[in-house]
């Protein structure tokens, strides 16, 4: 994978050269680094993965929305045809992009849809807690892991997930970023204007049955990871053109 350095505060990843470009949108917590196993499947083809602002080695935000974080990473929609895969929170980040110019279609993974308002005051009590630190960069490797949701995935830590500072390591996400609030995904996918593929894993527990009309066999939360051959099957064949 290639290093991309200078789009809008972003580490990017990039690679291949053939259209369409597919713009891989992690999900919170993680890093570009989870798109490894899809983008060597993807061939030729032209995939770009950055780091979402306030994760791995991107900035961070002066404050989180889904609007906010889809417009710092805007720029990274090829006008000549993408189609934006993203997972959980990215999956998110990729509705609020469907507009764009270029956009062929938007395929969420593992998009939790349906919030309480008492996991809504959870997630806001999270963003207000300062950062954890850690004594040894293992330690806070595994923290980033788990708030990434790829613990026992065998995932292994980016450098650039982790810092360290005067009081041992901590991960670099930003936890404020756990306050962006109800993503409103219904009327997001009502008001694309390009088609929507929405899929979760079987075992995802998380995301409701019956949310989303894919159900990826035997997979979890982070189906990507697992089996991102299993992901790949719902990006063939295609969008050949961008809608006019």
């Amino acid at each position: 994978m290639r290093h991309a350095d200078g789009v809008t505060d972003l580490r990017v990843l990039t690679g291949g050269e053939s259209s369409p470009t597919y713009l891989l949108l992690h999900g919170l917590g993680a890093t570009a680094e989870v798109w490894a196993g899809l983008a060597a499947l993807l061939g030729e083809s032209t995939w770009v993965a950055p780091d979402l602002p306030g994760h791995g080695g991107s900035s961070p935000l002066p404050s989180y929305s889904f609007a906010g974080v889809a417009a710092a990473v805007a720029e990274l929609v090829d006008p000549g045809g993408t189609v934006i895969v993203g997972h959980s929170f990215g999956g998110v980040v990729g509705l609020h992009l469907a507009g764009r110019p270029g956009v062929l279609a938007v395929v969420g993974v593992g998009i939790k849809s349906d919030w309480s308002a008492g996991e809504l005051a959870k997630a806001a009590e999270m963003a207000a807690r300062p950062a954890p630190s850690y004594p040894t960069r293992e330690e806070a490797a595994q923290r980033h892991l788990r708030v990434a949701g790829l613990d026992g995935l065998l995932f292994e830590v980016p450098p650039s997930a982790l810092v360290e500072t005067g009081d041992g390591w901590r991960p670099t996400f930003d936890q404020r970023a756990f306050a962006v609030g109800d993503p409103q995904v219904e009327a997001l996918v009502a008001a694309s204007p390009v088609p929507v593929v929405l899929a979760r894993g079987e075992h995802d527990q998380m995301v409701a049955p019956g949310s989303a009309p894919i159900a990826l066999p035997g997979l979890g939360h982070n189906a990507h990871v697992e089996d991102p051959g299993a992901l790949l099957t719902l990006l063939s064949p295609p969008p050949l053109s961008p809608p006019v």
